[in-house]
């Protein structure tokens, strides 16, 4: 056992090693074959790529030649009518003569033109003006093999025929192939046209021959007659393509060489080829790598800072909006939207009609009546105008279509490359604003109505303070002046005494009058008594018929039957009809009211809304002043009671608030409503007995 160890170890090693040369050698020969593979593969296509390429070549070279051939055979055939349209019956050999030396000018491919009689005998001829002369008259009879073929064969078929290409010598070395055309003619002869077909290629393949190409005219076996093109350079490949033209009587063959460079590669070459577009594809694909990576974290930015700005317009009050250059809305904020009431896709659907419209289109959110004026402000928008840097203010409708308020912002919208693509605006819904702006401004005219209403009472205080005493006065002197005229005056001492008793009487109401203004400005509780409506009209129209009586107006008291006492402060009450009588009056004192001046005094009796009729309701009186002046507008209206408010220019706007002031503080209602024809009628109520 012992002698058996050593010869273990080294088969241990032996295999070992051979496993690692056997994996080696595997190794190797997996790269090997994937080289041999690779190798095989890149000739594979390198070689099919050549053959592609030449099947190309070769297929618009045969495309080229059937061109060819078919303008080939599409000239010969126009050729052949415009030589028989020479001849029609009753030209004579000076006339065909011109028309053959004009066809000769236009056919450079024509050499010799013939008028030939049924034997073949020339009767004219016409020589090309472009050569030399080539065809001798005196070879050119009816013995002439090759015209007599094309003739022959032309008068068997019945219509043109050619004859087989012939070579004409050339004085001083050289010649021309030739062919002949026989056209044969209503009178019995024949037109013959001598081709060059040297002259044939030029004129009728030449224009459509590219560089690199040679186009020949051959025999069926291959014979080469003509030729025209460039010559093969040193290194080029020759593409071949042939086509038979059949004409009647002859045949041609039109050969068309295209010469082209060998796409053949040597191996080194190809290697070289493909190591670099392997170092190439690597380096693309390691950039790719890179630019990938360098584009996904350029996305990741951008759809972060997409996200943040779409939260931030999110999340704004201020509507925004973007048009371009051509008025179309192209984008539009969730508070726009909130704003106008309208969705996005509304509003950007609006745009359809838009492009190759001349003007820009209206937005749904436009005010029907304000439409045209903002057409125009958007048309100078768009034209450049620039609006105002502090904003502008404007009308827009919802969906609903009321209108509300907006502050506008405009900018021009720039593009990264500093150009104007279009405008941004910014919205500002200020409805809000204008409400309390509007608020405000009613309670500072109220808080202003409330100050002048102080100051006013602390001069009635004062103007009742201070004319207490002249009205006393007044009322003494009158009472001396009746005691000194004495109870028994007669005659002018009587009408004196009478009014002298009047200026006592209304000296005593003034006063009357005073106090009561006093008292109403301080709050006073003022006892009321038991009046008869009756005694209050006849209290004031002593003075309403003085106003009347000017402004030529009548008068009409209207009082129902067996009408209650009014429960009332009798000097405020007859001063809240007196004022009432002043306004009817002089709302009819107009030029055009001359024919209508009516004021109408009622008192009849009212159910207020203190009870539904039954015993316990509270009774009242309904005094009403109507007049047939111009009414009240809706907006005078709205106004009407408003302490300070009125539409005289002399007027201090202070005595329909006064006389709803007393009417309400006595339990009553003081209303207007329109009187019909025209005019308007005042009405209160005052408590009854």
């Amino acid at each position: 056992m012992p002698d058996a160890m050593p010869t273990v170890a080294p088969q241990r090693w032996a295999l070992s090693s051979f496993a690692r040369l056997r994996s080696l050698w595997q190794r190797w020969f997996l790269w090997l074959l994937l080289a041999v593979l690779v190798s095989v593969l890149l000739v594979t296509v390198v070689w099919l790529a050549g053959r592609h390429e030449v099947e190309q070549v070769q297929a618009v070279l045969d495309r080229d030649t059937g061109d060819a051939v078919s303008d080939l055979r599409s000239g010969f055939q126009r050729n052949a009518q415009s030589l028989r349209a020479t001849q029609s019956p009753g030209v004579d050999r000076t006339q065909w003569a011109e028309a053959a030396a004009a066809l000769l000018r236009e056919h450079r491919e024509w050499i010799r033109l013939e008028w030939r009689d049924a034997g073949l005998r020339p009767i004219e001829a016409v020589n090309t003006p472009y050569r030399m002369r080539i065809l001798d008259d005196a070879t050119r009879g009816p013995e002439q093999s090759d015209v007599a073929l094309a003739c022959a064969a032309a008068r068997k078929l019945g219509g043109s025929a050619y004859s087989p290409s012939h070579y004409v010598p050339i004085a001083g070395g050289g010649g021309v192939e030739v062919m002949e055309l026989c056209v044969p003619i209503d009178t019995g002869g024949f037109l013959v046209a001598s081709y060059s077909l040297r002259d044939t290629l030029i004129e009728l393949v030449g224009p459509t021959l590219t560089r690199g190409q040679e186009v020949a005219f051959t025999e069926a076996d291959g014979t080469r007659l003509v030729a025209l093109g460039s010559s093969r350079r040193v290194g080029t490949r020759v593409f071949t393509s042939q086509q038979l033209i059949d004409l009647p009587g002859a045949a041609l063959m039109l050969r068309v060489d295209g010469w082209r460079a060998a796409p053949d590669l040597f191996p080194n070459m190809l290697t070289a080829l493909v190591t670099a577009i392997s170092i190439a594809l690597v380096s693309v694909l390691v950039l790719l790598a890179r630019d990938t990576r360098r584009r996904l974290r350029a996305e990741r930015d951008l759809a972060d800072a997409l996200a943040f700005r779409k939260a931030m317009e999110d999340s704004v009050i201020t509507g925004l909006r973007a048009r371009d250059l051509q008025g179309r809305i192209t984008y539009v904020n969730p508070a726009f939207c909130e704003m106008v009431g309208f969705s996005a896709e509304e509003l950007m659907a609006d745009n359809a009609a838009a492009p190759g419209s001349p003007e820009a289109p209206e937005a749904p959110y436009w005010p029907t009546e304000l439409a045209h004026e903002y057409q125009q402000r958007q048309a100078r928008r768009l034209a450049g105008g620039m609006p105002p840097r502090e904003g502008f203010e404007s009308v827009f409708m919802r969906k609903d279509g009321t209108r509300f308020p907006v502050l506008i912002f405009e900018a021009p919208l720039i593009n990264a490359h500093r150009v104007q693509t279009g405008w941004m605006s910014a919205f500002i819904d200020v409805s809000e604003q204008r409400r309390i702006e509007e608020l405000s401004r009613a309670s500072q005219e109220r808080l202003q109505a409330s100050a002048r209403l102080a100051t006013v009472g602390e001069m009635a205080s004062l103007l009742s303070h201070e004319l207490t005493q002249p009205l006393a006065a007044i009322a003494s002197y009158a009472s001396g002046s009746l005691n000194l005229i004495g109870p028994n005056a007669k005659g002018d001492q009587g009408e004196v005494a009478m009014a002298v008793r009047r200026i006592a009487e209304q000296a005593d109401r003034a006063g009357q009058v005073i106090r009561s203004v006093h008292d109403f400005v301080r709050r006073r509780d003022r006892t009321r008594e038991a009046v008869a409506p009756q005694a209050l009209i006849d209290a004031v129209l002593p003075l309403v018929r003085l106003q009347a009586r000017k402004l030529g107006v009548s008068i009409e008291v209207v009082l129902e039957d067996r009408l209650p006492a009014a429960m009332c402060d009798r000097t405020l009450v007859e001063q809240v009809l007196l004022n009432l009588a002043r306004n009817a009056m002089q709302a009819m004192d107009s030029p055009d009211n001359m024919g209508n001046r009516v004021l109408r005094l009622r008192v009849a009796r009212a159910v207020a809304v203190g009870g539904t009729g039954g015993d316990d309701a509270r009774r009242w009186l309904d005094f009403s002043v109507a007049d047939l002046g111009c009414g009240i507008s809706q907006e005078v209206a709205e106004r009407l009671f408003t302490p300070f408010f009125t539409t005289r220019a002399d007027g201090m706007g202070l005595g329909l608030s006064l006389c709803r002031t007393v009417v309400e503080q006595h339990g009553g209602v003081l209303v207007h409503e329109p009187n019909r024809p025209r005019g308007t009628v005042f009405r209160f109520t005052l408590p009854s007995t």
